[in-house]
Order: C-alpha cells, then sequence, then structure tokens
C-alpha cells in the first residue's frame, strides 16, 4: 500500500464516484479503479461495493477507513511541517458548515484566511448539525460550525443567535412588539427542520403547548417563501432571515429563545497546523 493508493480510496469514499474521485486528483476512471484493485489485493479484503446504487463500504471498508484518514491526515501534517521550516506554506482544510452561517460569515473567514495563507486551499462540506459533527468525529473535515447541543467534539462558543417569529405582513400578529408562544397554537405553523426544530419544540413542550403544525420543511428560504405566501407562521433563527425582508416580519420571541453556534473539531491539540491557524482567524474574528 502507498499514499497515492490511499489518497484514491478515500477520494472515492468521499465523492462516492471514481469519475468525481479521478477528477479530482487527475486520474481517468479506469486509473482510479486499477489503483483501488491494487490495494484490495495488497490488503487482501473488498473495501468497497460498487452496485447500481453506487459505491458504498464494505464491513472491511468501514473497519479501516478511520485508520486511513489518520494515516492521511498525519502525512499532511508532516507536509505543512517541513513546508513551515523552509518558509512555506501549504495544505489544505476542510471545513463543515450549515447554510445560515455559510451564507453570512464564510465568505469573510475564508477571504480574512486568504489574505494571511493565499496558498492554503480551504474546502467546504455544507449539510445539518448532525451531519457537520459526524464529519468532524470521522475526520472528514478538520473543523465544523455547529450549535449546542453537541457530544465528543469539542467546541468553542464563537456567537449566539436569537429565534424570532416570522410573520407575513398583513397578519394580525404583524403589529405585536413580541409574540408570545401561546400565540402559535391557533396558526398554521411551518416547522424549519434544518436543525434548531429540537429548541424550538423543547419550549413548546416546557410551556405544555403544541404548535398546529401544517408543514416541516428543510429548506430556509422555502420555509420564508411558505410563510410570504400566507401558508402559515414560524420561528426561525435570525442569522436564516434575510437582511431586507420582503412580505414578511421577524418579531422577538417571549420568552427569549437562542442558539449557541460554535467552532467544533474533534480535539484542539490534534489539529494540523494550518487548521490551527484557521481556528486562530476564527476565533479573532468572533472574540477578538
Amino acid at each position: 500500500m502507498n499514499f497515492f493508493q490511499l489518497e484514491v480510496f478515500l477520494q472515492v469514499v468521499e465523492h462516492e464516484s471514481f469519475t468525481k474521485a479521478g477528477d479530482r486528483i487527475g486520474l481517468t476512471q479506469s486509473g482510479v479503479s486499477h489503483n483501488i484493485t491494487a490495494l484490495e489485493t495488497e490488503l487482501g479484503v473488498t473495501l468497497l461495493k460498487r452496485d447500481r446504487k453506487g459505491i458504498t463500504l464494505t464491513t472491511a471498508g468501514e473497519q479501516v477507513i478511520p485508520h486511513m484518514r489518520a494515516i492521511a491526515a498525519n502525512l499532511a501534517h508532516i507536509e505543512q511541517k517541513i513546508a513551515a521550516v523552509n518558509g512555506m506554506e501549504i495544505g489544505k482544510i476542510t471545513i463543515g458548515s450549515f447554510p445560515s452561517f455559510t451564507a453570512r460569515f464564510i465568505p469573510l473567514l475564508f477571504s480574512a484566511f486568504k489574505e494571511k495563507y493565499p496558498n492554503i486551499d480551504l474546502l467546504i462540506h455544507e449539510g445539518g448539525y448532525e451531519e457537520i459533527l459526524k464529519w468532524v468525529e470521522e475526520g472528514t473535515v478538520d473543523v465544523g460550525f455547529a450549535a449546542k447541543p453537541v457530544k465528543n467534539v469539542e467546541f468553542i462558543h464563537l456567537l449566539t443567535d436569537p429565534l424570532s417569529a416570522v410573520v407575513y405582513e398583513g397578519h394580525p400578529l404583524s403589529e405585536r412588539t413580541v409574540i408570545n408562544l401561546e400565540d402559535f397554537v391557533d396558526e398554521p405553523f411551518i416547522m424549519l427542520r434544518s436543525g434548531c426544530e429540537t429548541l424550538i419544540e423543547d419550549r413548546f413542550l416546557e410551556a405544555k403547548l403544541k404548535p398546529n403544525i401544517s408543514y416541516d420543511i428543510k429548506d430556509n428560504q422555502t420555509v420564508l417563501s411558505m410563510v410570504a405566501g400566507k401558508l402559515g407562521i414560524t420561528i426561525m433563527p435570525d442569522l436564516a432571515l434575510p437582511e431586507k425582508p420582503e412580505r414578511i416580519k421577524s418579531l422577538p420571541l417571549n420568552p427569549e429563545l437562542s442558539r449557541e453556534i460554535g467552532l467544533v473539531m474533534k480535539s484542539s491539540k490534534d489539529l494540523s497546523p494550518v487548521a490551527k491557524e484557521f481556528s486562530k482567524v476564527v476565533q479573532d474574528h468572533f472574540i477578538g
């Protein structure tokens, strides 16, 4: 087994495609297949299942991939250390983020980092909180942005994001200064299923109230469009709201509700040199 075969294997697993993996590392599909076959032959096990549904890990593949990712991470650490000794900065960082954070902060953070380290590649995987935490634990991403609660990862608090009631213009509640939880009970409620639903559901449970959920939607923009279309009202994080809302109005909740957003990683001590620098840039931006 050599390091290139390892990289080919990890790219196939990440992209779930021989063609996409080949495009990423400059190989034809047959070249990717040859390297995977050679790796499997040398190890004496089948690592990947190939069928009409796509490419998935075998049981053996699931058992060895954490170790392969660790080998690849250690090799990247070595390359970065040597580059630093030689006065160069090289490498890449893979970051996990959720949509509302990506839209509001990732361009600023990436630009600030690129000013200091123009030769470092920044890659982003976007998903929900659970996906991001899984990616961090598995080593698919170096660091991620997620909201509490979290477990099995290190969490560095960055900001508190309030949640607000969102109603359409002309709604009877739109003239209120605050919205109480009781006000939602008799209204069609659009539940945003992008990660904050647990916070919202727990708050209703604490108040012994039950929202009249008419729709369960994962996409922020779809929820906003449905509210604007007078299909219901909702509760959303302020980060997910447009800076210039049209046909909708956001109002504070009573009692207040918010999510705690932070930088997550397996361990700050084990981050690669460039990932540590990215962490510093992030903390400088939010914490100072």
